[in-house]
């Protein structure tokens, strides 16, 4: 059964109290929202599988878009069930892993890791940690378990569990409390997905340590655009299906797909190809669930043009507002596209 959303109080699980790390897999595993410690600093973790759990995690954040989120599990082997690695990619794991180091591959993992969670990309952020409570609940939960940190987007990281109960308490279910983390960065993200491994960001692994394992230099993101499997908002167009979108309709032209919100009815519904409502409640959390979905949908359904009504511009309805805009931007191969 789903956990419903938190309240006013969030439980603050002592990590080594008896039957504490179980509580805390259950909550994960009924789509609650649960912060633990890592060696770099708390996450904030959700079930990777299911899209409502990640929407409710970007609400809690106020994260303002849909990044691409790292999902952790319990082992190596757990993790090459979601991803393709190259050798450099297995040797960095072979090495670091469990550790500070996140890897990005090709994503493998089917309904591993929700589209959501990968913001839509056929890459994955992939990590072992090494802290015995995040790796004791990453093994009693038995999946993978996003978990950017577990702060208010914009805040300062946290390294305690006191330091989320600050910025989050009231909003998520419970804090898997293992006393402070011993790194206090963030962990370093290697994109591996390319001849050549690309140092995406800095952190709680040296370069210098990398590179030694390596054998050779790490790259460097030439651009911005060039760290898109880390951050694809960067991109002019992305997340962008093969049918061509119309944004904030008032009316429906014959023949679209119309997306809708909250029961909205535009002129022209009745001749629209098929009609899905992002959420027929209002709720933002599930629109931002079943966004990447309901694209994939109409696009396999074969329609040649999307017509999407307006959504609200508060809360999730920023995010979603900036993926579709994304989404709708001119593809290199649009004739108004510079080259």
């Amino acid at each position: 059964m789903a956990v419903s959303a938190p309240e006013r109080s969030t439980r603050l699980l002592a990590a080594h109290a008896p039957g504490a790390v179980e509580e805390a897999a259950r909550l994960l595993a009924a789509g609650g929202l649960v912060a633990f410690p890592t060696e770099t600093v708390y996450g904030l973790g959700a079930d990777a599988a299911n899209p409502d759990a990640v929407a409710a995690l970007y609400a809690a954040k106020g994260r303002p878009a849909f990044n691409p989120l790292i999902a952790h599990t319990a082992d190596a082997a757990a993790a090459r069930r979601l991803g393709a690695f190259n050798a450099d990619a297995a040797r960095l794991a072979e090495r670091f892993w469990p550790g500070p180091l996140t890897l990005i591959v090709p994503f493998t993992g089917g309904e591993g890791v929700c589209d959501l969670a990968r913001a839509g990309l056929d890459t994955v952020g992939l990590r072992v940690p090494s802290h015995p409570d995040a790796r004791a609940l990453l093994a009693a939960f038995g999946g993978a378990v996003v978990a950017p940190s577990a702060n208010r987007s914009g805040h300062v990281s946290p390294t305690e569990a006191g330091h989320v109960m600050d910025d989050l308490a009231g909003r998520i279910h419970a804090v898997l409390d293992g006393g402070p983390t011993p790194v206090g960065v963030e962990s370093t993200i290697v994109d591996c997905t390319g001849a050549d491994p690309v140092l995406l960001r800095p952190g709680g692994l040296a370069r210098e340590a990398i590179e030694a394992a390596l054998g050779r230099p790490l790259r460097l993101p030439m651009s911005e655009s060039d760290a898109a499997p880390l951050s694809p908002g960067r991109l002019a167009s992305h997340y962008a299906p093969r049918a061509a979108l119309r944004l904030d309709v008032d009316a429906v032209e014959p023949g679209e797909a119309l997306v809708t919100f909250a029961g909205a009815r535009p002129p022209g519904i009745e001749a629209a190809a098929t009609v899905l409502d992002l959420s027929p409640a209002g709720s933002l959390t599930e629109a931002a669930a079943r966004l990447y979905g309901a694209l994939r949908g109409l696009d396999a359904s074969g329609v040649s043009a999307i017509a999407i009504v307006p959504l609200p511009r508060d809360g999730l309805g920023e995010a979603i507002a900036d993926r579709l805009a994304r989404a709708a931007a001119p593809r290199p191969s649009d004739p108004e596209m510079p080259q």
